[in-house]
């Protein structure tokens, strides 16, 4: 499951849980440029309730999206990712410094409150 919520002006939230397929990410996808296209200097916070890695489909699925997907991240000035996974948490920072104007940084899932303070600074 994969949930995109818009959060006031220029906030995203998702939530991911499971495994994605194919159909499922591209509706993921889907919802994060419904939701993102007026934003401009935006924040997400990305929940990682339970990771599995997406299917093979899903994965190519999302790279043929690149373009458009690159075309979003830009809309965005920072990310906090939530999760207990530690190797995902520093993935995910390093993702961070390979993303030209979007600082990632990770905090545990009970961590909601400092995740929210950060994004807010």
């Amino acid at each position: 499951m994969f949930k995109v919520i818009r959060k006031g002006q220029n906030r995203l939230d998702m939530e991911l849980s499971g495994k994605l397929d194919s159909e499922e990410m591209n509706i993921a996808l889907d919802e994060i440029e419904s939701c993102s296209q007026d934003i401009e200097n935006g924040c997400i916070l990305y929940d990682v309730i339970e990771f599995h890695f997406p299917t093979l489909k899903a994965i190519i699925l999302k790279f043929s999206r690149l373009p458009s997907m690159l075309g979003i991240i830009r809309k965005f000035r920072k990310a906090a990712v939530m999760s207990d996974i530690k190797w995902l948490k520093q993935a995910s920072e390093l993702e961070g410094l390979l993303i030209p104007g979007l600082e990632i940084k990770s905090f545990n899932r009970d961590e909601l409150a400092e995740a929210e303070k950060w994004l807010a600074e």
